[in-house]
């Protein structure tokens, strides 16, 4: 009896060896939505089963107020191992050494993923690019055929956009040319931004001494954009100008690809026309953001937390994700020939347009340089401001947040 009592002590704890063997690791990601969150567990179980050794502790964050957890675990030291960062976050946490130098762990098949730049820090990089974002131009056919346009019809260059523009807003009063951003924090620069790059602005010199906003280029895309704001807009936030855009209200709108999932879901006959940023004769560029996967410094899992972001990154589950999110942008130029984005034209204008698309500088004073630019806008937009002093006072807020000590 006693054997058998000790035997079976002998499995117990045997079992809880085995149990205790697994290693954990945790992942802080935003992707809640109900058609989306089924998909990114599905991937996680996948990982596991492909790895029983390895245990994935899954929490879900807000873009309310995800920045403010992240950078308080940080500070507590209770961050997770893995975290998802959008882009303009990447050089606040590498410039403190609280993200992972991945540089030497960058696998061989880094050139077939797009985005790298932006997780790049003082030569160093910092996180794995997942998804990318980028903006595009959306018309309604119907309003360009009624303008006198025929159905092949594509603006190439910012002039024949604004003209477009124009002859769409003379239809009728309740008709616009050009759907036009309110002061929203975090968007209204995206809006300008296409528009400055278009017209061969950059933000910095070259040797990153100087900041360039206030150049003749600043000048002339901030009046350029004022001009169709104040000629031909339709001004609400983002949300009012796509609703009014699927009303047939709005020619032009500038928006990302979850425009083509509402319509999708919402207006499947609408007479869609997607196509470039325009710029001075030809193409312009588009802004380009993106979602990244980073690993804490301090984790004590660094290789098992590795080996799945290369899980959760691969081509294979970049499909999976960007089906279900209806989505245009994985990193993976592989994942990009898969037949659901080769099919689909108005996807194929987002993946073309990433490479016509520039990311802020990456920087962890961003945010501040961020909130110069869309004050210079907003004050141009709506407060009557002359483009060229409301730049010169962009430029040298950012300059002093430059030479911060």
């Amino acid at each position: 009896m006693k054997i058998k009592i000790l035997s079976i002590i002998t499995v117990v704890c045997l079992s809880f060896t085995t149990v205790s063997a697994k290693t954990k690791i945790t992942w802080w990601q935003f992707w809640t939505d109900p058609k989306i969150k089924p998909v990114i567990v599905e991937m996680v179980k996948a990982f596991e089963a492909e790895n029983p050794d390895i245990e994935v502790e899954l929490t879900d964050l807000t873009w309310a107020n995800g920045h403010e957890k992240i950078v308080i675990a940080f500070a507590s030291g209770t961050a997770p191992d893995l975290v998802e960062l959008g882009s303009d976050w990447i050089a606040e946490f590498a410039s403190n050494e609280l993200i992972m130098d991945i540089s030497s762990h960058i696998e061989s098949d880094s050139s077939d993923y797009q985005g790298w730049s932006m997780a790049e820090f003082k030569n160093k990089i910092y996180a794995v690019p997942w998804f990318l974002g980028t903006r595009v131009l959306f018309a309604n056919r119907d309003l360009l055929n009624q303008a006198g346009y025929d159905s092949n019809y594509i603006p190439l260059s910012l002039y024949s956009f604004r003209d477009a523009a124009y002859k769409i807003d003379s239809l009728g009063k309740e008709t616009f040319g050009f759907g036009s951003n309110t002061a929203e924090k975090h968007r209204l620069y995206k809006k300008y931004l296409p528009f400055f790059w278009s017209f061969d602005g950059q933000l910095f010199s070259d040797n990153n001494l100087f900041c360039l906003i206030a150049s003749n280029y600043g000048l002339e895309s901030l009046t350029f954009y004022k001009e169709l704001n104040d000629s031909c807009g339709y001004v609400s936030n983002q949300r009012g100008i796509e609703d009014a855009f699927l009303d047939g209200k709005i020619g032009f709108i500038i928006s990302g690809d979850w425009l083509l999932k509402r319509i999708e879901n919402e207006k499947p006959d609408f007479n869609l026309v997607s196509s470039f940023i325009p710029g001075r004769k030809f193409s312009g560029k588009s802004f380009l953001g993106g979602e990244f996967i980073a690993v804490n410094s301090f984790s004590k899992h660094k290789k098992e937390a590795l080996k799945f972001v290369r899980f959760i990154t691969s081509p294979e589950n970049q499909i999976k994700f960007c089906i279900a999110n209806r989505s245009a942008n994985p990193s993976s130029t592989e994942a990009q020939k898969d037949s659901y984005f080769q099919n689909n034209p108005h996807l194929q204008t987002f993946i073309k347009q990433i490479k016509y698309s520039v990311h802020p500088p990456v920087d962890p004073n961003w945010v501040y340089f961020e909130e110069a630019i869309e004050e210079a806008v907003e004050a141009v937009l709506f407060k009557d401001k002359l483009p060229g002093e409301a730049l010169y006072k962009a430029r040298k807020k950012i300059e002093e947040y430059r030479n911060r000590k």
